[in-house]
């Protein structure tokens, strides 16, 4: 009887995964949409209309990213405690209306310092609100879908993140000239509140309850992840794995950051380029770093079919990061314009193959503590791509070195960055486990018949 009611959760959440994954991609469009607008917003509008100092701006941006990465790991922990469902669902209500808030803010206050201080402190806690996005994305992921399509959902999932950041410069750009800046925060916050609901209501009943829930529910659909057996949250800090995987992630936000924060001013001001070539430049590469994001999600998949589990993955990230690296160093040795964004295209798109390989780890080696581990590592990666915006042009200041030189050390960072994952061995699949245990639970009596071991 107990058999029967797996085999038909399983049979329901199989029937529903992609629905689940496709909400996530969802989600992380409109988050990254929503977190990436107020950019936009102090460019057209804080800047040269409200008075703001640029550097008073750069503050405010990198207050949310302090506060978020400060907050990740009790995020994760969250996630852990009542569930990807439910921790996602509040992500949503809470950014949701944080976001709304920056928008009132302008009916508020007309004085440009209290309008800063104001923003500082709604964007730090919108930060706070926003770091369970990804960990619990991940979370999900791996509570929804198969394990030889885990690093398929997460390509997915993140590439959904790229589209967003790509569409946010035109249509939260066209959104503030027809409905003033203001109503562009309150429309754009009340859609992310929206498709929170949306999310609870579809995604919800495909996952199952947090571990505390499990018993009580009898809903127990990923085995691999919830055993007894399985890394608790104290016990990951002896990880060496996770150490390994947050290191290589560090460089890989190092590397992710700079183009996130110094793409536009490289283009604009050290190759005066022309702002509207610059930004649809930038439009066509974050969208290739999200299709790569789709494929290297995939090909990591098949690649772990036919190589294994650790040296499929190790073949997704040296190659993406090294790859991500190379081209890099060749667009900022070039002079046109075409070929830079060409390059650049192509070594964001590399890098992004790797970002479903290191979700998908992460979540493996956390196990039941997941939301956690996935934190962990996001929190590395953040740290490092707080330290790219803040490095990179102190170093092209010198003469010696300047933006090629800047851009070339986040290439060499790159590259180095993929090949500590020949030290990293990941869990193995449970499919691996699983053809082991078959192959190893029969055998040959000694009259030829082939008996069942107890």
């Amino acid at each position: 009887m107990g058999n029967d009611r797996l085999d038909q959760e399983r049979r329901f959440v199989s029937g529903n995964r992609w629905r689940v994954v496709a909400l996530l991609m969802g989600y992380a469009a409109l988050g990254h949409f929503n977190r990436v607008g107020i950019s936009v917003a102090g460019d057209e509008m804080f800047i040269p209309e409200m008075g703001i100092d640029p550097t008073d701006m750069g503050w405010v941006y990198t207050t949310f990213l302090i506060v978020y990465t400060i907050a990740m790991l009790p995020g994760g922990w969250l996630i852990d405690r009542i569930g990807s469902a439910r921790t996602l669902t509040l992500y949503g209500v809470t950014m949701g209306t944080f976001v709304i808030l920056t928008g009132a803010l302008g009916w508020v206050t007309s004085s440009p310092m209290a309008f800063l201080v104001c923003l500082l402190v709604i964007r730090g806690l919108g930060g706070m609100c926003n770091a369970p996005l990804h960990p619990g994305a991940a979370h999900a992921v791996s509570d929804a879908t198969t394990t030889d399509r885990h690093a398929t959902a997460n390509g997915m999932v993140t590439a959904g993140a790229l589209v967003g950041i790509a569409c946010c410069y035109p249509a939260f750009g066209w959104l503030i000239d027809e409905l003033t800046w203001q109503w562009a925060f309150v429309v754009s916050g009340s859609m992310l509140i929206a498709f929170a609901g949306v999310w609870w209501f579809f995604a919800s009943p495909s996952l199952p309850p947090p571990p505390a829930r499990t018993e009580e529910t009898g809903f127990q659909i990923q085995e691999s992840a919830e055993t007894d057996d399985s890394t608790t949250a104290w016990s990951l800090l002896g990880q060496s794995n996770l150490w390994l995987i947050t290191l290589s992630y560090a460089a890989y936000g190092y590397f992710q950051y700079l183009f996130f924060y110094w793409m536009g001013y490289y283009f604009k001001d050290v190759l005066g380029i022309p702002a509207v070539d610059a930004r649809w430049s930038q439009f066509w590469i974050m969208l290739a770093m999200g299709a790569g994001m789709a494929f290297g999600g995939r090909c990591t998949d098949l690649l772990c079919g036919w190589l294994g589990t650790t040296w499929g993955r190790r073949a997704i990230v040296i190659i993406g990061m090294g790859l991500g690296a190379v081209f890099g160093l060749i667009a900022v040795n070039l002079s046109s314009f075409l070929n830079i964004s060409i390059c650049l295209g192509i070594s964001m798109a590399a890098a992004g193959m790797c970002e479903g390989v290191f979700w998908t780890t992460a979540t493996d080696i956390g196990g039941k503590s997941r939301g956690l581990s996935g934190a962990f590592m996001n929190t590395g990666g953040n740290v490092g791509g707080l330290i790219a915006p803040i490095l990179t042009p102190v170093m092209a200041e010198h003469p010696s070195i300047g933006w090629s030189g800047s851009i070339a050390v986040a290439c060499v960072i790159s590259g180095i960055g993929g090949l500590v994952w020949l030290f990293i061995v990941p869990p193995a699949s449970r499919h691996e486990h699983e053809h082991e245990w078959e192959a190893g639970d029969t055998a040959s009596d000694d009259d030829g018949q082939v008996s069942e071991r107890p």
